[in-house]
């Protein structure tokens, strides 16, 4: 990647180059930016690599150290460059090295400026330190950071910088191990500064936000190193967005006010004179004890008997870990105090702490491992001596059988971690012996309510097959004291259960609180249990009122069927029952399990008004006699009242949770109900008309008598002339034949209008069919004349004898009809 043009911003003197700030911030049409810009510099040791990073992580082009050349200042001062490919627009600062050979040990004010402008000026500040170097206290830039930060806080208002602290050259030891380490020595900086009153109690997150990273070797793993840095290149993409590297930052200075702001903040830390450090007199010995304390550490790694004690931990317990890992180690450190025993105390002191945190590191994870499979085993074997305490049926309480195998369990963990403890580490297994506590807590709390849902669905089933069943016969009985028949079984059952349930779980020994708990939702399932009942018997209702209307509307009394006859008060029986029919609406309308004959009652008292002598109801016979006695007042009280229980979503006296029919659902649910048992009704009263009908075919007295009087002119003509009562015989022959073909009774039981169209359609294809029977009467009696020619001068007696059978046969053929007739007039009985 080929970055831009590089600029010094300050020489090595601390000049300012104010013009050619001037002509960078042009060049590269900075003021276009707005806010949308970020600022990114670097600080750390001379000859770090910081310059090398830079050109890697950004494409710029900063000058880099020749390693050919011998270690030297390669950087003089501050340079700024603009990243390629980054956006937004980036501005990268290259600091000069601390701790350079080139300034002395003594002349550290530049560094000191230069860090505390990079923190005033940037949005993200890279510290770049080499991997041994964390815990030092000079190499790692401690006392620079602590004077910068007084000085920082003393000039400037907080701008929350990101510190992205890159550990170069990363060895084995975990980042998960290195950055709180990192992080504590910053709060530590942070909590021993000086501090001005309006900064008294401001945290460090007020003024900086705290990230670590870390690089691989370059030269020793130059491709590793090259894909840490892309994915470091990575997170400075949109760093100023919400969640970026520096998306918390404020107090952004606008891009055209940038040259003046840089130019200003770099006079004031000029003018300054607090920056000043003491030299850093113990170097030489930080850095050959931390040598030796690295070498010591990478032969402990490299150690065969650590490395089996380490491959061993991984897999399994191993007996004796504390012992044989006390031994190895301490071999180590004996070694390191020997090797520096010439070097400064306090440094020697610190770096053998350092090894030994170091050694730890590395004997953390084999240790916790072991403990993980001590706990583990623990665990399981607490759940294979808890379930065989279970299924023994020893009748030893539940509680009892887990105190016994918890107890046994952890007391075999104990022994283990005893035996898996290492010196001087200050491990405890308290957390760990906690956590199984937990794990065998939660295991057993997970078995006991397994055990109680158990018995607790044995009772509940239980209630379901003694209150389920009975809830539905007494429902569909429609008793009058239904409600309180079904709230005395269930509160009998549910005392009777919840008193064996108490006795079936002494061995949990619950709490008072508890065993309540399980009563009272034992209870409440047995009212849930009426209640389901309630709702699937109420969802049937229309088929159950059907039902009930067709077994007291078709039975006597002694339950045999009915066989409609003239005797029957159809409407008296229908009033019945739609009366017994309303009665199991009203019961189904409602669970009434507190008072439920009252409200049973009040509910039936409201649906009064729906029964119906006819297609007239009740209500509209109240109304109708209201307005036939003239009382308004009374017709609108009645009517008002009726309307308004009827037009209810809920039953005075019911909460709305115990409606399962509305007032007005069961408005709607009559009507359904009376439109489909009117044809039942019909064909009763159709029944009762036809059997009226079948008892005499004579007319009334007072016909035959109309007859007699109206019909004596014609009567003595008909004497008169014999011949008209030849011909009257022969139409009626006919006429009579035609009823029997056309079943006249059957065409006209329903209405006259239909019998009337139905018989109009027959009656051309019958009288046809009836010509063609006398056409082939009439070719018979004539061959027989051929035959005989005695019986020649018979031919008219002949004929008469003819017309006498075929109106016998034609009787005879009517019997089947009207068999057929008596048959169907008894079906409707039948079908009711």
């Amino acid at each position: 990647m080929a970055g831009a043009q590089t600029l010094q911003l300050v020489d090595g003197k601390g000049v300012f180059n104010a013009a050619g700030l001037e002509e960078f911030v042009k060049g590269i049409r900075l003021s276009e930016c707005g806010l949308s810009y970020a600022v990114v510099a670097i600080m750390g040791p001379q000859s770090s690599g910081k310059s090398t990073l830079l050109n890697h992580l950004f494409g710029t082009r900063f000058v880099e150290m020749d390693a050919f050349k011998g270690r030297s200042q390669t950087t003089q001062g501050v340079w700024l460059a603009r990243g390629a490919g980054i956006e937004p627009t980036t501005l990268v600062m290259d600091l000069e090295g601390t701790d350079g050979r080139e300034r002395g040990e003594d002349d550290t004010a530049f560094e000191k400026q230069s860090s505390l402008f990079a923190l005033a000026v940037s949005d993200i500040v890279l510290i770049n330190m080499w991997c041994h170097d964390i815990g030092r206290e000079q190499a790692a830039n401690k006392p620079l950071l602590k004077t910068v930060f007084q000085v920082m806080m003393r000039l400037f208002t907080p701008r929350k910088t990101t510190l992205l602290f890159v550990i170069r050259d990363k060895t084995r030891t975990p980042i998960e191990t290195l950055e709180p380490i990192l992080r504590e020595d910053i709060q530590k900086i942070w909590d021993t500064v000086p501090k001005p009153a309006n900064h008294q109690h401001t945290p460090l997150s007020e003024f900086f936000n705290l990230q670590v990273t870390s690089l691989a070797n370059y030269e020793e793993k130059e491709e590793q190193f090259m894909q840490q840095v892309g994915e470091l290149r990575e997170r400075f993409q949109n760093s100023i967005a919400p969640g970026g590297l520096a998306g918390d930052r404020r107090g952004a200075v606008p891009a055209t006010g940038f040259p003046f702001s840089t130019q200003e903040i770099w006079r004031v830390i000029k003018e300054n004179r607090d920056l000043d450090l003491p030299a850093h007199k113990v170097m030489v010995a930080t850095v050959r004890c931390e040598e030796i304390a690295h070498e010591k550490l990478k032969g402990l790694v490299a150690d065969e008997e650590w490395r089996a004690l380490e491959a061993r931990a991984k897999d399994d317990v191993v007996l004796g870990f504390g012992k044989s890992v006390n031994e190895v180690v301490e071999k180590y450190l004996n070694a390191y105090d020997v090797e520096a025993a010439f070097f400064d105390e306090g440094v020697r002191t610190s770096k053998r702490t350092f090894l030994m945190s170091n050694v730890l590191d590395v004997l953390q994870p084999s240790y916790a491992s072991v403990i993980g499979h001590h706990r583990a085993k623990a665990l399981s074997s607490f759940k294979a001596s808890l379930d065989s305490g279970l299924d023994s049926n020893s009748g030893e309480g539940f509680a009892s059988i887990v105190r016994r195998c918890s107890e046994a369990v952890l007391a075999d963990f104990e022994r283990g971690c005893a035996d898996a403890d290492v010196a001087h580490s200050g491990w405890d297994s308290t957390k760990a012996k906690e956590k199984l506590s937990r794990d065998v807590a939660a295991h057993a709390q997970t078995k006991r309510t397994e055990k109680l849902n158990q018995l607790v669905a044995k009772f509940e089933n239980d209630l379901e097959a003694s209150i389920g069943e009975p809830t539905a016969s007494l429902l569909d009985a429609a008793a009058p004291d239904t409600w309180s028949a079904i709230s005395q079984l269930m509160e009998q059952e549910v005392d009777d259960a919840t008193s064996r349930l108490s006795d079936a779980i002494v061995g949990f020994e619950p709490s008072k609180e508890e065993e309540a708990k399980i009563r009272q939702h034992l209870s409440k399932y047995g009212r849930g249990v009426v209640e389901k009942k309630s709702k699937e018997e109420a969802s049937q209702a229309i088929i159950r009122m059907k039902e009930r209307f067709t077994s007291v509307f078709g039975h006597e009394a002694d339950s045999m069927p009915r066989i409609w006859g003239e005797d029957h008060d159809v409407r008296a029986i229908t009033r019945d029952a739609r009366a017994s029919s309303l009665k199991l609406l009203s019961v189904l309308a409602a669970v009434r399990l507190d008072e439920g004959t009252q409200k049973n009652n009040a509910i039936e008292s409201s649906l009064k008004p729906l029964i119906g002598d006819g297609p007239e109801t009740g209500l509209q016979r109240t109304l109708s006699r209201a307005v036939s006695t003239g009382n308004n007042t009374t017709l609108a009280k009645t009517q008002s009242s009726a309307l308004h229980a009827l037009s209810l979503s809920t039953w005075p006296g019911v909460a709305a949770n115990d409606t399962l029919i509305s007032p007005v659902q069961c408005k709607s649910i009559w009507r359904q109900f009376t439109a489909e048992t009117e044809y039942t009704i019909s064909q009763a009263m159709a029944a009762q008309e036809a059997a009226k009908r079948n008892k005499s075919w004579l007319p009334p007295p007072w016909a035959m008598m109309a007859m007699v009087v109206l019909g004596f002119n014609e009567f003595m003509a008909l004497l008169r002339n014999p011949l008209y009562l030849v011909l009257i015989f022969i139409l009626y022959l006919v006429g009579k034949a035609l009823f029997v073909q056309l079943d006249i009774s059957r065409e006209f039981e329903h209405g006259v209008v239909p019998g009337l169209i139905s018989v109009s359609t027959k009656l051309l294809p019958t009288v046809m069919n009836l010509l063609k029977k006398l056409a082939e009467e009439g070719q018979g009696v004539g061959s027989g004349t051929q035959n005989n020619t005695n019986r020649t001068n018979g031919t008219d007696r002949d004929r008469h004898r003819e017309m006498d059978d075929m109106a016998t046969g034609q009787s005879s053929v009517s019997n089947e009809p009207q068999a057929n007739g008596n048959l169907r007039q008894r079906q409707p009985a039948l079908a009711s």
